[in-house]
């Protein structure tokens, strides 16, 4: 049984509402609702008033809720095995503005930042000569083994998990998360990541929307494939089971509702690259859901993708060679 089942179970056994829990709690009906959607996990300190208020172990509550993480954290990780040369590849360089931007929020030049969920690093070495020293973050050893590959002596990477990373208290001014934070648990990320920030350090979310912006025909031939890759996943349980995806339209309402901030804002801004035929064909085997599919029951989508693979072949033939990512950076100032 999940934390979030036994706190749903709980609440109604009294026929207490969502409403009124909340307000037992401190907390707001959404943050209740959140819980029982499984969506976040409450804190300890919230999980001792729960144990308290409905006369339970909280040992009980805790064993649940770290396993499920662990589990959860574990799952999503694995995920990304195997292709770690094809991400590399092919996913895009984050834009140096966004550097940019937290830096002039920051009001100098950060001694120290994270760069949580680093994957290959690519994300990473934008702030190379922009910091004092950058840390990637990342539990893959199949991405892990590429970004250490940039390391050097203002650069270096770390295996770890999002809700622990093992970084001192108050140590870091800027805490990067490209394209990674909705594999990871909000609720205790965000912890983690207020005991690592500095007082008026920045928390920055940057993710970029698929397809990238290019040629109407490229663009419904992409949202095709991976439409019925979210059916094949819906469908069929092996497959479900693989992964846990926060929905990143939260990430800004997650942050506000931490408290942790006290400024947040959305920021959004392009940023135009090169994309060759066999770019954009790489772009869409670097999606952690298609690959899942490609390894566990390839047969439920090689034939939509061998669709995929000619239409794009003719569109690119038509001479299209540039793309345009969109990005969305949601920015938490402690």
């Amino acid at each position: 049984m999940t934390t979030a089942e036994i706190i749903k179970e709980l609440r109604q056994n009294v026929n207490m509402t969502q409403d009124e829990m909340a307000q037992a709690l401190f907390v707001t009906r959404q943050a209740v609702s959140r819980w029982e959607n499984g969506d976040t996990t409450p804190n300890l300190e919230t999980l001792k008033q729960i144990s308290k208020m409905f006369g339970i172990s909280l040992n009980h509550l805790l064993t649940t809720a770290h396993n499920t993480d662990d589990t959860t954290a574990e799952i999503n990780a694995e995920r990304f095995i195997g292709f770690a040369d094809i991400y590399e590849n092919s996913r895009p360089t984050v834009p140096v503005h966004s550097v940019e931007i937290i830096s002039e929020y920051l009001g100098r030049m950060p001694d120290t930042v994270v760069d949580l969920g680093c994957g290959t690093g690519l994300s990473t070495l934008i702030w190379e000569n922009k910091c004092g020293k950058i840390i990637g973050i990342d539990p893959s050893d199949d991405m892990l083994s590429i970004a250490k590959t940039k390391s050097n002596n203002t650069v270096s990477f770390i295996k770890a998990y999002s809700d622990y990373t093992g970084l001192p208290d108050n140590s870091v001014d800027v805490v990067f998360c490209s394209q990674a934070f909705h594999w990871m648990n909000p609720a205790d990320t965000l912890t983690e990541v207020n005991r690592i920030l500095k007082d008026d350090g920045i928390f920055a979310v940057i993710d970029c929307d698929w397809p990238p912006v290019c040629n109407i025909d490229a663009e419904i031939t992409y949202m095709n494939l991976f439409n019925k890759v979210r059916v094949i996943e819906e469908e069929h349980n092996e497959i479900c089971k693989t992964f846990h995806r926060w929905d990143k339209n939260k990430h800004l309402k997650n942050m506000i509702e931490s408290d942790y901030f006290r400024y947040c804002r959305e920021i959004v801004f392009d940023n135009c690259e090169d994309c060759n035929v066999e770019r954009f064909l790489a772009l869409a085997q670097s999606q952690g859901s298609l690959q899942t599919i490609l390894k566990l029951a390839p047969e439920l989508i090689e034939k939509d993708y061998l669709t995929f693979q000619k239409a794009i072949y003719k569109i690119f033939d038509k001479g299209m060679d540039k793309v345009s990512f969109c990005y969305r950076m949601r920015v938490g100032v402690k």
